[in-house]
């Protein structure tokens, strides 16, 4: 660099990313700043400037004042290498200016700490840096050394977990592919040695979350989940807190979400196929992602299910990875999951993916179904993802029925086990004609045959609002 390039970096005064010193008199701030530095934005040192005029000065360099700085700059840890540039002042008996260029901090770093302590820089001051975002990103840069669902569980064997969750999360792996065959007949203590649930033989958070039969002392084996009415908190319609593991809480979730959710059905051919509003298998990625992917760590906080009449929210108590945002998840990308144990079971399992494919997925099923793409919103310590109800209540979809569609369902109201020849003479219509009708009173409505030929009856939604 010159003195020019100086001149033009120091122009608009300390910033974020400038920390001036009038002399190496002040090494130790002067390092405690290239410690905040490493840990935020980045940032340029320079001693020889005085901070309050922006005046070049310089100062004597000796042989002495290398080694000291040198020195000071073994103190920061994790090591690294750092070109310091001595540069003249013009005019000035040999004064030089000292100049040092650090790196902004990445995700998946270690934090940097000066002295044994981090520092990270808030606009133009350096200050310690808390405690919660240090061990963040300790555990960002070593997550095997400090994952929660690596750790022994406390007080559990292999007797308190439920063998027929294991048994039959096996056989969906070896149906799948991604589980030997030979593991069918195996102990329960070789197959969670196969998955890697065993800690000197000893289960593992993993393993309680994944099987846990008594959850108790996991208070963040939690799902709540809420109806309300209207699109806000006021009122509820229903309400429920399940505990359990993972299969405990992904049936509860799935299961309120039938008993909350508009359900339709339509005749293929000879077969009823019922088709819940949002999709159930967009539905029930979301609660795998949000039960697989959350901060387990924090016992206060539990996965959330709350239903609107706008929308669906699923929440999760964790973060975004940094290499994700709201609008990429959207596109294709890779997986960074946060439990790695949990998340590796999962896969085997046949329960997820391991390529980030399952947002993508939802996007298909939501488009299938002629819905808005679900959205994400990120609190400061919580993930959303928000699937979007259609305002389309059944009285609205009544009003569509023509006169005629109207007389066959009323005629079906009056006696639920004509038939469509007996509707066709009443109506002197043919029954091609009423078959047609009928038809298209599923399409806005639900109306199905059921039962056999002889003995079923006419039935559906069409039959729950006024005509």
């Amino acid at each position: 660099m010159t003195i020019k390039d100086i001149e033009t970096l120091i122009h608009n005064d300390e910033t974020r990313e400038i920390e001036l010193k009038k002399t190496t008199g002040e090494l130790k701030d002067g390092i405690k700043s290239a410690c905040a530095f490493l840990n935020t934005d980045g940032g340029w040192l320079i001693f020889g400037v005085t901070p309050t005029t922006l005046r070049i000065v310089g100062q004597d360099v000796t042989e002495s004042t290398r080694r000291e700085i040198a020195l000071a700059l073994t103190h920061l840890e994790p090591a690294l290498d750092i070109e310091v540039e001595y540069i003249d002042v013009p005019d000035s008996d040999g004064k030089q200016l000292i100049v040092m260029r650090f790196d902004k901090w990445v995700w998946g770093m270690e934090p940097y700490t000066y002295h044994k302590c981090p520092y990270y820089r808030v606009e133009s001051v350096t200050k310690e840096m808390p405690r919660d975002m240090f061990v963040e990103r300790l555990k960002a840069a070593r997550p095997l050394d400090f994952a929660w669902d690596e750790q022994i569980a406390q007080g559990i064997t292999i007797n308190d977990l439920d063998e027929e969750r294991i048994r039959n999360a096996v056989r969906l792996g070896i149906a799948g592919g991604r589980i030997n065959a030979s593991a069918e007949g195996a102990t329960v203590e070789t197959l969670l040695g196969k998955l890697k649930l065993l800690n000197d033989g000893k289960p593992t958070n993993a393993a309680v979350m994944l099987f846990g039969k008594n959850t108790d002392d996991y208070p963040q084996l939690l799902m709540r989940m809420a109806c309300f009415k209207g699109n806000d908190k006021n009122e509820f319609l229903d309400n429920k807190r399940q505990y359990g593991n993972f299969f405990d809480l992904l049936d509860a979730g799935t299961a309120f979400c039938f008993r909350n959710l508009r359900l339709s059905g339509k005749i293929l051919g000879m077969r009823r196929e019922e088709q819940l509003e949002i999709p159930a298998e967009a539905l029930r990625e979301a609660l795998i992602n949000a039960l697989c992917h959350r901060d387990y760590s924090n016992p206060r906080a539990s996965v959330s299910l709350a239903i609107y009449s706008d929308r669906v929210e699923i929440v999760n108590p964790g973060r975004f990875p940094t290499q994700l945002t709201p609008e990429n998840i959207k596109r294709q990308h890779d997986s960074y999951p946060y439990n790695i144990k949990i998340a590796q079971v999962l896969y085997q399992t046949t329960y997820l993916e391991n390529w980030g494919s399952g947002v993508m997925r939802m996007m298909d099923l939501c488009k299938a179904q002629h819905m808005a793409n679900p959205d994400y919103q990120l609190g400061e310590n919580t993930v959303t993802i928000i699937f979007h109800r259609r305002n389309d209540s059944q009285s609205d979809s009544q009003k569509s029925l023509n006169e005629r569609q109207k007389k066959i369902v009323m005629l079906m109201r009056n006696d639920q086990h004509i038939s469509v020849g007996s509707i066709a003479v009443k109506l002197s219509l043919s029954a091609p004609t009423v078959y047609r009708e009928i038809k298209k009173i599923n399409t806005v409505s639900e109306l199905y045959w059921d039962g056999s030929a002889k003995t079923g009856h006419w039935a559906g939604a069409v039959f729950d609002s006024q005509l």
